[in-house]
């Protein structure tokens, strides 16, 4: 199953996530298909980026979100 997920990039103690597509049976940090969002929990505000055109083509073509990015992607479109 494809899955829309957060990928973990950064220093230690210093996380930047990706939002990546990727097979569910992949690494957390591994290999992903496509990269469609950016999140910052330590920036101020928080920065949070979805490209919306990459989300709405994966999630119609069944690509199912984990809850963290389910809750980014909402809040996202509310402030937007």
């Amino acid at each position: 199953m494809v899955k829309i997920r957060l990928a973990r990039h950064g220093a230690k103690k210093r996380p930047y996530y990706r939002v990546v597509v990727s097979d569910s049976r992949c690494p957390r940090d591994g290999k992903f298909i496509d990269e469609v969002g950016r999140y910052n929990p330590l920036s101020n505000p928080k920065l949070v980026q979805f490209d919306d055109e990459k989300m709405q083509k994966w999630i119609g073509d069944g690509a199912q979100m984990s809850d963290t990015v389910a809750r980014l992607y909402e809040q996202s479109k509310a402030e937007a």
